[in-house]
């Protein structure tokens, strides 16, 4: 989700794939970067499978809401500075060594989450894992387009993309796949060391990017790996591309000033073409994350307990159909991006994401007033383990969702026979959580048994092949093309930071949301805010599809705006 997909189009995907054939160097070269994006999906995925893992060995966590969000949101604040330090490290010292930074600082992540004794140690590798997400997530995308012959850098840069959906899907698999381990968390979090030593060693061998050694002067490096990367017959015309590129972007720069980032933010903001840029990225940015798809991404197996399955193995096997149905939605962006256009697949996108979260908060409240009731009969069956807050002399009946609301720690053991029948308001423990077991019964810390459940998952399913296509990749497109060229580093990289802060925000708040108001009331509130980003993308962002950069400028420059907004460049082109 903080990835960005780069457009390519379906010939340069066979180009690709015939040119790749020819030289399998290309292949080395983007496959040993895109690994970066492979950690990059892991170690955002990985946490939600883990979480349940941790909540059952760590009583601590397991009725502390702000303590689990924090687990999870902490890779997201490390990715914040993480981006930050590595957009200057990328300028300062190369591509090449910033993945390897990442890798150290990925591994380094793996190994104190594996080994954590605490919460806290979690939390801090967490912290490292997020350095590593933060540097990877803008130098893995950027070596492979700078290491690429231009007419397939679209497709090889694309490929880091569905590297980060895929490194999502693969944390699922691997969270399945140790759910019957002892250790099962340290597991999940420790594999993600794997793959960034494998990259370690693969970068020390690879050379640095040539765009960044020709613009140190180090030209005769820059030329020797261009004639690695190119057939002998177009080395001369791409070493002269390259010249004239570097030195077009230069002059580029040194319209801007030398005043610092103070002086240049105040340059860019006094331009109405940068202005009206801006809050159309922005807005784009922002909106990809409140729609919620991180609570989706993160606490997916969390949700389907809160729509009613309660084993911890059934809820990451049925939440790795939603990170397979993201992967899979990359790909169709690719596809239907240049041909419907940024706009309409941003609208289109929010529409089925709206309906989508309105069904959701219609099913979590069929769950929360369709809960089983609380039996004295069979709470007492299990002798002094009842709930402190279950007082059935009071007369008053308590349904299962009234057992989940209990300022104590309670569970609710459901029906041996049915769940839907009345079940046990029980203290929550691990013995009391094994004693339901051994009766053959469910345990359920979260949500409540119900026959919605499966009603959930297709909302949910519904949700990401809404969600993936349009506003998953659509944001990243429209920030790499609404900017003037003088301006794109520093309005792409405010964008970014808005994307990641955003990604916090909701990272941080959803289960004191959900603890707060409930379940359905907070997908509905995700649900009003998609409604109000229809509105605004509606108004305030414009069709960029087919136009060169010149014209997005005019477009933006333009007296008659609001007009220009909603017409693509096939009904300009017919426009006297």
């Amino acid at each position: 989700m903080e990835g960005g997909i780069h457009k390519a189009d379906d010939t340069e995907f066979k180009e690709c794939l015939h040119l790749t054939w020819k030289q399998p160097y290309i292949l080395r070269l983007a496959f040993a970067a895109g690994i970066g994006g492979l950690l990059f999906g892991y170690d955002t995925g990985v946490i939600s499978g883990a979480l349940l893992y941790i909540r059952d060995d760590f009583s601590s966590v397991d009725r502390n809401t702000l303590l689990q969000e924090t687990i999870v949101s902490m890779a997201v604040a490390g990715a914040i500075i993480g981006a930050g330090f590595g957009g200057w490290m990328n300028d300062k010292f190369g591509r090449r060594p910033s993945i390897i930074v990442a890798d150290v600082l990925f591994f380094v992540g793996a190994i104190i989450m594996a080994a954590a004794p605490i919460p806290g140690i979690i939390i801090l590798g967490r912290i490292f894992v997020g350095f590593g997400v933060g540097m990877a997530s803008m130098t893995s995308p950027l070596y492979i387009s700078e290491v690429s012959p231009a007419r397939i850098r679209g497709a090889l840069v694309s490929t880091n993309g569905l590297m980060i959906t895929g490194g999502q899907f693969l944390s699922y698999i691997i969270n399945l796949a140790f759910t019957r381990t002892p250790g099962t968390w340290r597991w999940m979090l420790g594999v993600a060391g794997v793959p960034a030593f494998i990259q370690f060693l693969l970068m020390l061998t690879l050379p640095e990017s040539p765009r960044w050694l020709y613009r140190k002067g180090k030209k005769e490096k820059a030329i020797n790996i261009l004639r690695k990367i190119y057939p002998a017959n177009e080395v001369e015309k791409e070493i002269e591309s390259l010249r004239l590129s570097v030195e077009a972007e230069i002059v580029e720069e040194g319209s801007i000033g030398e005043d610092g980032l103070p002086g240049k933010l105040r340059k860019a903001l006094s331009s109405v073409v940068v202005r009206r840029g801006l809050v159309a990225g922005i807005l784009c940015q922002v909106a990809q994350q409140f729609v919620g798809i991180n609570t989706v991404m993160y606490y997916s197996p969390t949700i389907v307990q809160l729509a009613g399955f309660a084993s911890n193995s059934t809820a990451l096997a049925l939440s790795l159909i939603t990170s397979g149905l993201n992967a899979f939605g990359s790909l169709v962006s690719i596809y239907f991006v240049d041909r419907a256009g940024r706009r309409k697949l941003l609208l289109l996108s929010l529409i089925g994401i709206i309906t989508c979260l309105a069904l959701l908060s219609g099913v979590f409240f069929g769950v929360a007033t369709h809960s089983p009731p609380v039996s004295e009969a069979e709470t007492g069956f299990f002798g002094n383990q009842t709930c402190p807050d279950f007082k059935p002399a009071t007369g008053i009946k308590w349904k299962c969702m009234d057992c989940m609301k209990t300022t104590s720690d309670c569970g609710f053991c459901a029906h041996a026979g049915n769940k839907l029948l009345p079940g046990a308001c029980l203290a929550s423990d691990s013995t009391v959580r094994d004693a339901c077991h051994e009766e053959g019964r469910e345990w359920y810390t979260r949500g409540c048994p119900s026959n919605f459940g499966w009603l959930a998952l297709i909302a949910l399913a519904a949700y990401i092949i809404s969600y993936s296509p349009g506003m998953g990749t659509v944001p990243w497109i429209v920030n790499s093309e609404i900017y003037p060229l003088r301006y794109r580093g520093l309005c792409g990289g405010l964008a970014a930071v808005a994307n990641w802060v955003s990604n916090l925000i909701v990272t941080q708040t959803f289960l004191s949301l959900t603890e707060a108001l409930g379940t359905a009331p907070t997908f509905l509130l995700f649900c009003g805010i998609s409604a109000v980003a229809l509105v605004l993308i509606f108004l305030l962002v414009p069709e960029t599809k087919g136009l060169p950069f010149e014209e997005v400028e005019k477009m933006l420059e333009s007296e008659d705006y609001k007009a220009w907004k909603k017409s693509s460049v096939g009904d300009r082109a017919k426009s006297p």
